[in-house]
């Protein structure tokens, strides 16, 4: 805490500013990793409502159980925080994040990611049901223990298969509801878990400088960018396809399937861009419209509007 916030409790010192305040309060919340949580709360979101008997669910349990996922995904970006805080503060992309800038200690993140985590799974279990809760409980150990302990530092394969983290939330939304897991949930998590790859390894080709100098196992840092690539059109290659899984299985309709081929393409057509541009060789920095940039912003887009998509589908268009 600054001095300026102890001085609040002394007689006579002036009450501390508005701004000092709210910084503060940004603090924290950045360490809850907001802009990932944005996507991880809306495919949990979508893993709810189309679930059977949705419908039937309170409304007060219903967000209940989206807040839980909001915080338990905030929670693990804080324990991920302080457990990468040495390599955050050499890399440019991380170094301003509030425990390697020294505005959080990092004790006092862990015990507040702890903690919001006990409470996430504690509350979900109270206000759906066990399953809910247990595979809450497994999304947040995923993260933690196997791939931000366990892999990100000693594997290229990281992302691939620590993207299972990622991967939790629509399931997550489903057994809220419905107190199971099923086919469609495994599919809309096969279709984040392939997904994963080939959006942030675009960020990698993006970021490998930084990668580099923390000495952290991307792909492009361990096999090159060529390599990596090569990879983003393989794994492309396989999410197009399996876009169409929920329609192919009977859960959705034709205006669902229209719209994932057309993602799909798109899709393809920029891993494809990605896949000839050369710039990133022989130790090149990326300009900034270099197709994997553009290619990593569409892999946003894409989740987004898929689930999206089958949510609209499945709401108003399905019989």
């Amino acid at each position: 805490m600054s001095d300026t916030a102890m001085e609040r409790g002394q007689g006579g010192a002036a009450p501390l500013p508005a701004s000092a305040d709210m910084s503060e309060v940004r603090d924290w919340i950045a360490l809850l990793k907001p802009r990932v949580m944005t996507l991880v709360v809306f495919s949990g979101l979508v893993g709810l409502l189309v679930a059977p008997g949705a419908g039937s669910m309170h409304p007060v349990l219903a967000m209940t159980a989206i807040l839980c996922i909001a915080v338990a995904a905030g929670a693990a970006g804080a324990i991920n925080m302080w457990y990468d805080r040495d390599i955050d503060a050499v890399m440019r992309r991380t170094a301003k994040r509030p425990i390697p800038d020294g505005r959080i200690a990092p004790r006092a993140a862990l015990v507040f990611g702890v903690w919001l985590a006990v409470a996430s799974v504690t509350v979900m279990w109270m206000a759906t049901n066990v399953a809910a809760a247990v595979v809450l409980a497994l999304s947040i150990a995923f993260y933690v223990f196997v791939y931000t302990m366990w892999l990100k530092r000693r594997t290229p394969q990281n992302i691939v298969i620590g993207g299972a983290a990622g991967a939790f939330p629509p399931v997550i939304g489903w057994a809220a509801v419905t107190g199971d897991v099923t086919l469609v949930p495994l599919l809309l998590f096969a279709i984040i878990f392939v997904w994963t790859p080939p959006h942030f390894w675009a960020l990698a080709l993006w970021a490998h400088d930084d990668y580099a100098r923390a000495g952290v196992p991307m792909l492009p840092v361990t096999a090159g960018a060529r390599e990596t690539r090569r990879q983003i059109m393989i794994y492309t290659v396989v999410l197009a396809p399996l876009g169409l899984a929920p329609w192919i299985v009977g859960f959705s309709g034709p205006a669902y399937a229209g719209v994932a081929v057309l993602l799909g393409l798109l899709f393809l057509r920029h891993a494809y861009a990605v896949l000839r541009d050369a710039q990133d060789e022989a130790g090149r920095s990326l300009t900034r419209d270099a197709p994997a940039k553009a290619c990593f912003r569409f892999s946003l887009t894409y989740l987004a509007t898929l689930f999206a998509a089958l949510a609209i589908d499945r709401l108003l268009l399905v019989p």
